[in-house]
């Protein structure tokens, strides 16, 4: 199918502090592309790796995506360098995970967080970049989720982001069709990756979480079922590929190709599971569902412990 030269060309690359953005920063980096790589922190760790291995033609860009005043700036960067060239690709890859729990106990901040960074963040860049991108006649890349093909028990608020983010890539390949820009969704399935953040880090979302659910909840729930979702930190580390090559060999590939697909599923059950939900029956797919994803959770809330032990009495 072959590549098309892109030694002149300018990917701009979100979320590269840490995980695949970092790792994707530098791959393209090898690669020989002119990389600019947007980071949350300039001065934080994740940057000042980039600026010690990669190459002088790599630049690191400040960029919060839910930052109207930074994403206005950055563009304004961008644009003094490429100038009449255009922008070549966007990856968007900036992305938060929040807290994995039952729906009813997710507090509405992690909802918004993950909208406002997931899905509103890659909008208004979006349509910050797109001029430079039309220029080019570039590429569009988003990294969404099977999560946002496939609902997931425990990913209420990231899966509704995902799915956001997916048909808004599906309507931007139609829309931009027409000015040779070409679209492309990565969906991929487990990989480790710092979007599940510290120990640190989840505690402090469990805390969140206990603190703003209503008593009555969390009568019904019980402490011992609260506390399991403590462990799903651990358990989503050790069930996740820690090799990142297909996530990005495939966003090499939609950048570079000459003919790049619309739509890639790199890891292990990111095809088949998407396909298990839209054409089995729904008893189907739940079943496996409650199988495969729920396997921490050997332990059924307080409510149901207790009408379960009744019914067994009675």
């Amino acid at each position: 199918m072959g590549h098309i030269k892109y030694s002149h060309f300018f990917p701009f690359c979100l979320g590269c502090d840490s995980g695949l953005g970092h790792a994707l920063a530098k791959y393209l980096d090898e690669q020989g592309v002119l990389v600019y790589a947007g980071v949350l922190d300039k001065k934080g760790q994740g940057a000042e790796e980039l600026r010690r291995v990669c190459s002088p033609r790599l630049s690191l860009i400040q960029l919060d995506v839910t930052n109207p005043g930074q994403i206005k700036t950055a563009y304004n960067e961008v644009r003094s360098q490429v100038q009449d060239a255009g922008l070549w690709g966007i990856v968007h890859n900036a992305g938060v995970l929040g807290y994995v729990a039952d729906a009813e106990l997710l507090p509405i901040s992690v909802y918004k967080q993950c909208m406002d960074v997931n899905f509103i963040g890659v909008v208004q860049v979006t349509k910050m970049f797109m001029p430079l991108l039309r220029k080019a006649k570039g590429r569009l890349v988003t990294i969404s989720s099977m999560a946002g093909h496939a609902p997931i028990p425990g990913f209420a608020a990231y899966a509704a982001s995902k799915a956001a983010l997916s048909m808004f890539s599906a309507v931007m390949r139609q829309d931009l069709f027409k000015w040779g820009v070409q679209v492309s969704a990565i969906h991929p399935s487990g990989f480790k990756t710092n979007i599940f953040g510290s120990r640190e880090h989840w505690s402090s979302q469990d805390q969140n979480m206990l603190d703003n659910i209503m008593p009555d909840v969390k009568e019904d729930y019980g402490e011992e079922y609260l506390a399991s979702l403590k462990d799903l930190h651990h358990t989503m580390s050790t069930v996740t590929s820690s090799d990142l090559s297909p996530v990005l060999e495939d966003v090499c590939h939609a950048l570079l190709a000459r003919e790049p697909y619309f739509s890639y599923t790199p890891g292990r059950g990111a095809y088949l599971i998407p396909c298990l939900f839209r054409y089995f029956p729904l008893w189907v797919y739940d079943n496996f569902a409650k199988q495969s994803f729920q396997v921490h959770r050997n332990i059924l809330p307080r409510s149901l412990r207790i009408s379960k032990a009744n019914n067994k009495m009675a």
